[in-house]
């Protein structure tokens, strides 16, 4: 036991003390040039996020700096250094009100204030930024406290990503869009504050000389700290269930479409789930098919049935409307397409819904089959009574001595089709 506590002991390959006090208090100023490459960062980031460049929001995470006085509140809390402490906090609302009125500075006067995927995705912190920000910070700190320093640094800069909601806050600041501003100045927080309390645990753990010796001051900060925590963690725990739920709804949504209209031959060319909204909506368009009003009034009641409740299903048949509301989503995406080609992918995405692709379903028939020759198949269209089409799986064959019900309900297994046609050439 001795040698596994040794084995992960923090303490092995640990700089002194004093010289790590030393590094951290001398990385917590924001003056002359750390201020000029946070600025530049904070330009870079925007432009990132502007733009949707994933590879510049990462060059702008590594050259940041504002790590620095998150990693000094976290040591001043350790040690119970309150100069420290408010010297920390101090720097660190210097650096964040820079980053806000630079960032809102560059999408005012940006031309292009499209709101890109990368930036959308700074707006809903939930549990996991929590724990990928605790984590990150106690890689962080632990890089800190070693002799040799090692490469976790630009990889926790990375990970931790505090530069890129601070750029979204002021996108949020920019085009008066306070919803952004709040979740993406909340996600900020969250990775100050658990990269401060990582960096608080270890600096206990290891044993780091405290400023004061009265108990009563420990005491504070722990109820503090564990109120803090309290406050940080039950919104986010409450936006990663809204997350689960939302992920959830949009699969069921997606397997109803497949089992009531693609499964049935219905070429689906337009698609939009919204989750936030009551009722929740599917909104969806197909090539070539209508609907009646009660065929339309019954796919709504199948709705609650298969697990979608207060949703409501809107079929698209204004073409006009249709073509662009379509366009408009592409343009969002940023994809060069024309009306050409969403006809030839939708025309695409239909002949394939015909074709049977799988390559060794002859050599298995061939196997199991022997008696068969001249093996056809593939999917037809049926329209059974009505005007609406549903995909039927036919096989033609040649063979006299083939047990046709083996062999169909061999297909319907192998293939998940129940729809299956056999014709055989040998009894014409």
């Amino acid at each position: 036991m001795n040698n596994i506590f040794n084995f992960i002991n923090l303490h092995n390959g640990e700089e002194k003390k004093d010289k790590v006090l030393e590094n951290v208090t001398s990385n917590i100023s924001f003056r002359g040039s750390n201020l000029w490459i946070l600025a530049c960062a904070i330009i870079i980031a925007s432009v990132g996020l502007n733009v949707n460049s994933t590879a510049v929001i990462i060059g702008a995470m590594l050259i940041s700096p504002l790590m620095g006085p998150i990693v000094g509140a976290g040591f001043a809390l350790g040690t119970y250094n309150f100069p420290l402490l408010k010297k920390s906090f101090k720097n660190l609302l210097i650096a964040t009100v820079v980053s806000l009125l630079v960032s809102a500075f560059y999408f005012y006067i940006s031309p292009f204030k499209d709101v890109q995927s990368e930036l959308l995705a700074r707006t809903a912190p939930n549990i996991y930024d929590v724990l990928i920000a605790f984590f990150g910070g106690l890689v962080g700190v632990i890089a800190i406290t070693r002799v040799e320093k090692g490469n976790p640094i630009p990889g926790v800069a990375i990970a931790t990503a505090l530069m890129p909601p601070l750029c979204t806050a002021g996108f949020g600041l920019a085009t008066f869009n306070f919803s952004y501003f709040l979740g993406a100045f909340y996600l900020y927080t969250i990775n100050c504050f658990f990269i401060c309390i990582a960096t608080f645990l270890v600096v206990k753990y290891l044993h780091y000389p405290s400023s004061i010796v009265d108990s009563k001051y420990e005491k504070w900060i722990r109820y503090s700290i564990s109120f803090l925590i309290l406050i940080m963690i039950v919104p986010s725990s409450y936006l990663a269930y809204n997350l689960y739920n939302e992920k959830k709804f949009t699969k069921t949504a997606e397997i109803f479409l497949q089992k009531e209209f693609e499964k049935n031959g219905y070429t689906l060319i337009y698609k939009k789930i919204n989750y936030n909204g009551s009722p929740k909506t599917i909104d969806v368009a197909f090539l070539n098919k209508k609907f009646t009003a009660e065929e339309i009034k019954s796919y709504n009641k199948m709705l609650t049935d298969n697990g979608l409740s207060n949703t409501t299903i809107n079929i698209r048949q204004n073409n006009s409307d249709l073509k662009s509301e379509i366009l408009s989503e592409i343009n969002k995406n940023n994809t060069n397409l024309s009306e050409k080609d969403i006809a030839l992918s939708s025309l695409r995405s239909e002949l394939d819904s015909y074709k049977v692709s799988d390559s060794t379903l002859g050599k298995e028939i061939n196997i199991l089959f022997p008696d068969m020759s001249d093996v056809s198949y593939g999917k037809i269209a049926q329209y059974p009574h009505t005007d609406s089409a549903r995909l039927q799986f036919v096989m033609l064959y040649s063979g006299k001595k083939v047990n046709e019900v083996q062999l169909k309900s061999w297909l319907e297994k192998r293939l998940n089709e129940k729809n299956i046609k056999l014709l055989n050439n040998s009894e014409n």
